[in-house]
Formats: structure tokens, sequence, C-alpha cells
């Protein structure tokens, strides 16, 4: 039995030592360096979809917005957000007493001074006035009718009346308020002009977009509707508290009923065509704005090296390059983002190009001479029965 032990374990020291050698051949041989397998597309030129896309929201082409000529206490406002109005119909009204009260202070100082310039004229032919004196009771005369039309004016506009046919669009005041002279009570649309879609552009985009140019407006209210619209004004001038510059869109309403205020989505269609270079998306390692980085390939040596570019606007799943690469050039798409700047790369045929499919480079694998281990004989004894 002891016998049989010894050589199991024999048998044991010969596989130990075998494996050791595998190990040291393994440790001492260099290791193949795989590379990193892309496609690359080359930049090319191409028609660029030149669609703006915006959102705005649908107002009447006429807003006024309406207000009282002189302050004071609002006595009445007969009409409510949403109603219809007529031409000549009174929308609001002053309480009358303190106006009237100032026009009846101003008619009876007219009726003093016209007065007093009689009896000066009277006195003057007399001898016992002097011109002078008639003079300046004449120029009193005069700034007391002024006074007096001034007041009759500001009681004329002591009423809000439409001017046009329209829609209440906002009620920025109740009865028995206080409202300062200018200050707008109500704002309403004019319906004989129809409704517009107002947007805001960004400079890049405005310049883009002449008069005349067709427009598609859609509207949640209408989920499968879409409403055909012109470009009937642009500002001239930023808004100075977002930047952007206002584009009016007259839309044709179709039968639908419109009210102020809903939110459009509006597709504008400028009608010269946009061309230029392009690249797709997934070429793009990030992008900031107007800048990005991209991986050029040099074809002959399999190379890649970062660059930077310019990038303008996106169009179907790709991205307008302004600046920083020439039509031809190939760009990384596929595995940009493994790669660092100057290595060699395995470029995957395309489809359409033949293979440039290199085989992967590997160190040269140096032989190690294995060493045996001793195996000491060990004699076996019969075993009697």
């Amino acid at each position: 039995m002891k016998q049989l032990n010894r050589l199991l374990l024999a048998a044991a020291v010969l596989a130990s030592g075998m494996q050791m050698a595998g190990c040291a051949r393994t440790a001492g041989a260099p290791v193949a360096v795989p590379l990193h397998t892309v496609r690359a597309t080359a930049v090319v030129d191409a028609s660029l979809d030149n669609t703006l896309r915006a959102v705005g929201l649908l107002t009447p082409k006429d807003e006024a917005r309406l207000s009282f000529k002189i302050g004071g206490l609002i006595e009445s406002i007969p009409v409510e957000e949403g109603q219809s109005v007529k031409v000549g119909q009174v929308l609001a009204v002053l309480k009358p007493a303190e106006i009237n009260a100032s026009l009846e202070q101003a008619r009876e100082s007219t009726a003093k001074a016209r007065r007093d310039l009689v009896r000066g004229k009277s006195l003057l032919a007399d001898g016992v006035a002097t011109e002078e004196q008639v003079q300046d009771l004449t120029t009193a005369f005069r700034v007391a009718s002024a006074a007096e039309s001034s007041a009759e004016f500001n009681a004329a506009h002591a009423r809000i009346v439409a001017g046009a046919d329209g829609v209440v669009l906002r009620k920025l005041a109740e009865a028995n308020e206080i409202v300062q002279p200018g200050q707008t009570v109500m704002v309403l649309g004019g319906a004989d002009r129809g409704w517009v879609v107002r947007v805001g552009l960004a400079d890049r985009d405005v310049v883009r977009v002449r008069v005349g140019d067709a427009a598609r407006v859609e509207f949640d209210a209408w989920p499968d509707q879409a409403f055909n619209g012109r470009v009937s004004n642009l500002s001239s001038a930023a808004d100075p508290a977002t930047g952007t510059f206002s584009v009016e869109v007259q839309l044709e309403a179709g039968g639908a009923r419109f009210v102020q205020g809903l939110v459009a989505k509006v597709a504008l269609s400028p009608q010269r065509i946009a061309s230029g270079k392009v690249i797709p998306l997934q070429a793009l390692l990030e992008a900031n704005d107007k800048e990005a980085g991209v991986f050029v390939l040099d074809p002959a040596t399999r190379v890649v090296h970062r660059v930077n570019i310019q990038i303008g606007r996106m169009s179907a799943g790709r991205i307008e390059v302004l600046d920083g690469l020439a039509t031809g050039t190939e760009v990384v798409t596929d595995g940009a983002a493994f790669l660092e700047n100057g290595e060699t790369v395995r470029v995957e045929p395309s489809r359409a190009e033949p293979s440039r499919a290199e085989p992967m480079q590997a160190a040269p694998i140096q032989a190690v001479p294995i060493q045996a281990v001793p195996i000491q004989a060990v004699p076996i004894q019969a075993v009697t029965k």
C-alpha cells in the first residue's frame, strides 16, 4: 500500500513540473496587440433640409390694448373675455363725478375770463384801463378757453368704445377699481384681418426667411389637421428681452374656430435651397454649441487624428460642416469613442468599397525551452497474499 502511494506522488510531481514549464513559456512570450476596428465615411456635399421649426402663439392680426385717457374710478365694464363686440360698442366707463366737476370748473373759468376781457376793453375805450391790461386779459381768456377744450376732450375719453368689430381677448380690470392714465384695461382683437402666429427666430435663421415663404402650422387642439400659412411680416430689430426676431405667419383658418393663445408648432420653408458639406451625426465625439470634434482617418497609414470642426444645422441624421473639413476627407463614424489621437486602426470595409482590412499585428514570439523535471524511479515490490 505504501508503494502505491509513492507511485501516485511521483505522478503528481511530474504533472506539476510540466504545468510550471507551460506557465513559464506563457509569461515570457509577448502578447499580440489588437487594433480597434472602425468604420469611416467621406465628407460629401449634399442638399440640406431647409425647414425651420419654431413654436409660437396664435393671436388676431389686429390686437389693441385699450385704456382711458385719464385716471379715475371705473364705473362699469359691460363685457367679458371672449365676447364678440361691434364697432361703436361701449366697453368701459369711468365714474363721471370728478370728470364733470373738472369740466364745469374749466367752463366757469372761461366765462369769467370772457367777462373780464369785455370789461377791460370798455375801460380802455373810456381811457381808464391801459392797453397792457387789455392784452393781459386777452391772454387769460385764451388760456381759460384752452383749459376748457382739454377738459372736454378728457371727458369725451372717459369711456372706451370699440373701434372695430372684434373679440375681447383679455380683461385686465373690474368695476370700482382705480386706474391710472394709459393703464391697459382690456385687449381687443380685431376679426377683420384674420389670425396670425408669431414666433421668434435666431439671427442665423431669420436671415433665411422672406415675406411670402410658405409655412405649415399644427395645433394640439387639432392633432390630425395642419394649417397652411405664409410669412406676412418680419421684425427688423431683435427683442431686447429674448434676443430673437419676431416672424409673423398669416394663417388660413379653413373653417376652424380659432381662439387667442393656442400654442402652435410652425414649420417654415424658405424658398432658397440650402446645400453644404455634411457628415453623419455619429462621427461627432462631442459638441459645444457650434464646435465639435471628430477623428480623421488617413487611408494610406490607417492612422487617426483628432480634428476640431465648426458645425451648423442638422438634417436627416447628418450635420452640416461649416469649417475644418474638406470634401472627400474620411472621418471615423463607428468606434470613434474608443480611439486615441495618433492611433493605428483596422478599417472595416463598407459594402460599396473594396476591403481595406489589415490582419492584426502581433509581436514575434520567441521560443522558450521547456525544462524537464527529473523523475526519480521508485521500485515496485510485489505484494504477496
